[in-house]
């Protein structure tokens, strides 16, 4: 069984950064693609930034210039580097990876959420 913890929130002053943390344990097959996505309150979830098997990465209009989305294939990590934090940037940030196994199948797998509060 596929297990992400994420890991990183926490409270932070509009312009400063944070890194989120997404750690994959379990039987993974190579083949993945990783994303973040938020949820604020009121709203409906949002795709942050993705990053692909061979590293294509790909970002919301509200976050290009700002965030960086990373993986580490060895430590089957991604990370999500958000710099210029805004008061917006406030939601629930939930990490997912997406598999694809040799038969052709897809396994989606979801972390528990990481609060992240932009708040002076």
């Amino acid at each position: 069984q596929v297990q992400l913890v994420e890991s990183g929130g926490g409270l932070v002053q509009p312009g400063g950064s944070l890194r989120l943390s997404c750690a994959a344990s379990g039987s993974i097959f190579s083949d993945n693609d990783l994303a973040w996505y938020r949820r604020a309150p009121g709203k409906q979830p949002e795709l942050v930034a993705g990053i692909t098997t061979i590293g294509s990465t790909n970002y919301a209009d509200s976050v290009k210039g700002r965030f960086t989305i990373s993986r580490d294939n060895a430590k089957n990590t991604v990370y999500l580097q958000m710099n210029s934090l805004k008061p917006e940037d406030t939601a629930v940030y939930y990490c997912e990876l997406k598999e694809f196994a040799p038969t052709g199948e897809e396994f989606d797998y979801w972390g528990q959420g990481t609060q992240v509060t932009v708040s002076s």
